[in-house]
């Protein structure tokens, strides 16, 4: 069986740390996380680099929302993945789809050549997309690594029938990266169902905010979320996610 792998998305120097000490392999390094997550600012991946000597993965995605992407948008996108490759990432999260829900041949050729040397996953543009397993192949066509998936879902749990049929058809050319609403208790159901030996969390906590003086009327962003809470990454729920999965794979 493969080596079992643990993925952590996070968005800030904390979150990071906290992921590399709780036993997380790679780090799907972005911004935003609360809406799904966009690309990060380069400052913000050069501090995680001086900080964790893990495998860090950037998120490119110029923007909350759908996955199809003006001429001017895919330009931004160009750009950062050869800014990350130049950077020394390991590798990129990226995903253009066309607007009939496939996935856009030309422009990810175009990405892959950019991205040169390193990993490339195709992320859950790929939940979104028309046909999963048209995807799926032209994933193998594209030598994409790694397909980052809840199996057209909004969990991975609901998806469980779909990202079974993924992990028999990837045959081990694309790596299914099982994500959304992952946590210790969903590996243990997944991993011996599925097959799969790869996945993709979060692992967030809330914390309260150390301001004294809170502004109760006014708010900087969504109206639902408070900006006296903060979301970060905890070690203790990667490492209950490390522990199950490395007993999955073991048995």
């Amino acid at each position: 069986m493969k080596k079992p792998l643990l993925e952590c998305c996070v968005d800030t120097v904390e979150s990071a740390l906290a992921a590399k000490e709780g036993g997380a392999d790679r780090l799907e390094l972005c911004a935003n996380l609360l809406i799904g997550g966009t690309t990060p600012d380069i400052n913000l991946y050069h501090r995680v680099r001086e900080t964790c000597d893990i495998l860090i993965n950037v998120l490119i995605r110029p923007r909350f929302g759908d996955f199809c992407y003006s001429d001017e948008e895919f330009e931004i996108i160009r750009r950062d993945v050869k800014m990350f490759r130049e950077a020394g990432a390991d590798g990129v999260v990226i995903g253009v789809l066309k607007p009939d829900g496939s996935l856009d041949m030309e422009r990810m050729e175009i990405l892959m050549k950019e991205a040169g040397n390193m990993s490339v996953t195709l992320h859950r543009a790929f939940d979104v997309c028309s046909d999963p397993m048209l995807a799926l192949q032209q994933a193998k066509q594209l030598h994409i690594d790694t397909i980052l998936t809840a199996g057209q879902k909004n969990n991975a749990l609901d998806g469980e029938e779909l990202l079974c049929q993924l992990v028999k058809e990837a045959a081990g050319e694309v790596d299914i990266l099982i994500g959304s609403g992952v946590k210790d208790t969903v590996i243990a159901k997944l991993a011996p169902t599925t097959g799969a030996t790869s996945f993709h969390m979060s692992g967030k906590i809330t914390l309260d905010s150390p301001m004294t003086y809170r502004k109760s009327d006014v708010s900087m962003g969504l109206p639902m979320v408070s900006e006296y809470t903060l979301w970060q990454t905890s070690a203790e729920e990667i490492r209950k996610a490390r522990t199950v999965l490395d007993e999955c794979c073991r048995s």
